[in-house]
């Protein structure tokens, strides 16, 4: 269900008083195969899955919109402009994991109105039995977000890959227990100092997000620093 994403939401340190977050079991990393990464936006990837990638030094990349609508209200930059900015910026941050060779597909969707069907079909012609596809979770809080999350569910459904779901906007609207958010699926990606690193340097190739693009509100950064520090976790969160 989508969700209104406004305010500074749960903060980090409430976050990270929630013992449960503790017991939750650690995702064993044994795909056999790269793993297909489905991305509604340049960047989602990258904040909920770059210590994963890192780790595992293979992934191959499902960017479905460009994410030129991050700043529609905007002075300084025009749809088109900022959808070059933020291809850029994802390449950068790959090359920054140490994956600046894998193979990215752009579909070119309209962001803010993904084509459910479309990525669907997309999706299941690129899956196989038991290969890892990961994608934002289907009642993350955002449409795009959650349109790829049933288009993803319904691909691995069809071929019998493993999905994934990682959260991005609900640690934003949740609380810690949150009875909308199924907490039993949780697993922990516990990250090596240098997947660590390697996310911290891909997250900072985002300044079109993480910065303000001008003075005006409507260049205010998209991704200030109250919520990244939900993505700065020594851990990542997937929903098996």
């Amino acid at each position: 269900m989508v969700r209104p994403i406004a305010g500074e939401g749960t903060a980090e340190q409430t976050w990270a008083a929630w013992p449960a977050m503790a017991q939750w079991p650690v995702l064993p990393l044994d795909a056999t195969d790269p793993p297909l990464i489905v991305a509604p936006h340049p960047d989602d990837e990258i904040l909920g899955l770059a210590g994963l990638m890192a780790m595992l030094d293979a992934a191959e990349l499902i960017a479905v919109t460009d994410g030129e609508a991050s700043h529609p209200r905007s002075t300084v930059h025009t749809q088109p402009e900022l959808a070059a900015i933020r291809r850029a910026e994802t390449a950068e941050a790959l090359r920054r994991l140490g994956l600046g060779d894998a193979p990215v597909t752009r579909l070119g969707q309209p962001d803010g109105k993904v084509d459910e069907d479309a990525l669907a079909a997309a999706l299941t012609g690129r899956l196989a039995p038991g290969r890892w596809c990961l994608s934002t979770w289907r009642e993350d809080g955002h449409p795009d977000h959650e349109a790829v999350g049933r288009a993803a569910a319904r691909a691995c459904e069809a071929t019998g890959a493993v999905l994934l779901e990682y959260p991005i906007w609900a640690w934003h609207w949740a609380t810690p227990g949150d009875p909308r958010v199924p907490w039993h699926r949780a697993h922990r990606v516990e990250l090596s100092p240098a997947a660590q690193a390697a996310k911290a340097a891909a997250v900072a190739a985002f300044p079109s997000q993480i910065a303000p693009l001008g003075p005006e509100p409507g260049d205010a950064a998209i991704l200030p620093p109250h919520v990244l520090a939900r993505f700065a976790r020594p851990f990542e969160v997937v929903l098996r």
